[in-house]
């Protein structure tokens, strides 16, 4: 069976066919580091990760290669960097934020059982590219400058009489829509409305470098160009997969396509677009006046990275995920029984039955149904079939050590009084044995007594 995928440009699921199957290449937008990351930016690492560790699996791991970003200058850094540290000038205060960012976000998805990417280019490393992609789009037309900006013209780029894309083709957008529907930045250098970013001249003490296109005051670049930018670096004009959150189609995405296919003349920036939906917290959208804005690293706080990802991985990537705290308690049920039964098993091949759902657009809603069913059977497939989807990366022993360490309860304990309570009721004990049951229940506790035994769980 070949590997389908969604493509939000085609708007339908395409046969991936790698323009390299040696050179597998794909580049999904990772974090700006001016803050904790949000269980939202979870999605897309943990969906993108799936993916990674397919096509690994599919093509090998010396040929495939995935690039994710860090965005280090940005404007919501600097209002961190001045806020946090208004003692210290400013870029040595974007430094410490984003040194302090950038290493609580890797120990977030580090947890969430995420494999590192091939690359992890950050945006201040990469101005030579970024300056020189500017000059080109300035020389071929498609960029001008205005009062120490440049600017990106899509009319141009739509008039242009070339292969090129049409700008709001991945969108599906008209330029009319395009201003009618999202918030434009006005101001009077601006040639045309839709016209954006490419380089802007730098605020007394922002971080600045020298300015592209004969621009005598330093300057920093916009958003847009910094992706275009490293996924040229590190992937090439033409690569295979572009990813990311289905909030960033818009103007993001459209506006890399834009950059890239311009300067390089080329109809495709990326073969395939991939968009992961929104996530919501009980049904609500996630935001901080709301009070249910989530971070990974507070959840973690309370559940083992695995229950966070078998969480996300239970909703298709491309639908909307609602984030509730049943779902995390089913999630943790399903993951006690699963590490019970193959922690400690040797791997074996991962089953068709859990590759297949992955290879139709990374049904995981599907595959996790099949490792259901490789419970009573070939644990050897099941124990390689969770790898292949970033679980079992530890025995069952450490698995309970983690489950303890984000509950805060002593697992030997519980055990222990659990034995205790079973030999009271065996000697039909039961007022010793109800004393240990809200012993235990004090303890945050649950207990189920069944005909096979007790069982127990964090009561939440």
């Amino acid at each position: 069976m070949e590997l389908r995928l969604h493509d939000t440009l085609s708007r339908e699921k395409r046969s991936f066919v790698p323009l390299d199957a040696k050179n597998v290449r794909m580049y999904v937008c990772g974090p700006t580091v001016y803050d904790f990351a949000h269980i939202g930016n979870a999605r897309p690492v943990i969906v993108f990760d799936v993916l990674f560790r397919l096509l690994r699996h599919l093509y090998g791991e010396a040929h495939v290669k995935y690039v994710r970003n860090i965005t280090d200058v940005d404007d919501k850094i600097n209002d961190r960097a001045a806020r946090d540290f208004p003692g210290l000038p400013l870029n040595e205060a974007i430094r410490k934020v984003t040194e302090q960012t950038g290493k609580q976000f890797h120990a977030d998805v580090d947890a969430l059982g995420a494999l590192r990417p091939s690359v992890e280019p950050r945006a201040t490393e990469h101005i030579g590219e970024m300056r020189e992609i500017i000059e080109r789009l300035v020389k071929g037309g498609f960029a001008y400058v205005a009062e120490d900006h440049v600017l990106f013209s899509p009319q141009a780029m739509n008039v242009a009489k070339s292969d090129l894309p049409r700008y709001g083709a991945l969108s599906n957008r008209s330029l009319d829509e395009m201003v009618a529907g999202a918030r434009v930045d006005v101001a009077p250098y601006k040639k045309g409305n839709t016209d954006f970013v490419l380089w802007k001249p730098s605020k007394p003490g922002e971080p600045s470098w020298p300015s592209p296109a004969g621009i005598k005051a330093e300057g920093r670049p916009g958003w847009h160009i910094e992706c275009s930018a490293m996924a040229w670096k590190h992937l090439g004009e033409h690569f295979d997969i572009h990813g990311g959150g289905i909030d960033l189609v818009f103007p993001h995405h459209e506006n890399e396509v834009a950059q890239t296919c311009c300067a390089f003349h080329r109809e495709r920036m990326a073969n395939y677009w991939m968009h992961n939906g929104f996530l919501q917290v009980e049904s609500e959208k996630m935001s901080k006046s709301l009070g249910n804005f989530i971070t990974i690293h507070e959840l973690l706080a309370d559940w083992p990275g695995e229950v966070l990802r078998l969480n996300m991985l239970k909703t298709h990537y491309r639908s909307p995920i609602d984030w509730t705290m049943k779902g995390l308690e089913e999630s943790a049920k399903t993951l006690d029984d699963w590490y019970r039964v193959a922690a400690d098993v040797e791997p074996g091949r991962p089953a068709a039955s859990v590759v297949e759902p992955l290879l139709d657009d990374l049904n995981t809603p599907l595959a996790i149904a099949a490792l259901h069913g490789l419970r009573g059977g070939d644990v050897g497939a099941l124990a390689g079939s969770l790898r292949l989807l970033g679980f079992l990366s530890d025995s069952a022993g450490q698995w309970e050590s983690r489950k303890q360490q984000a509950s805060g309860v002593d697992t030997k304990e519980v055990e222990r009084l659990i034995a205790e309570r079973t030999a009271a009721r065996a000697r039909k004990d039961f007022k010793e044995s109800d004393r240990i049951r809200d012993q235990l229940a004090a303890m945050g506790v649950a207990i189920k007594d069944s005909k096979d035994g007790t069982t127990w769980e964090i009561a939440r």
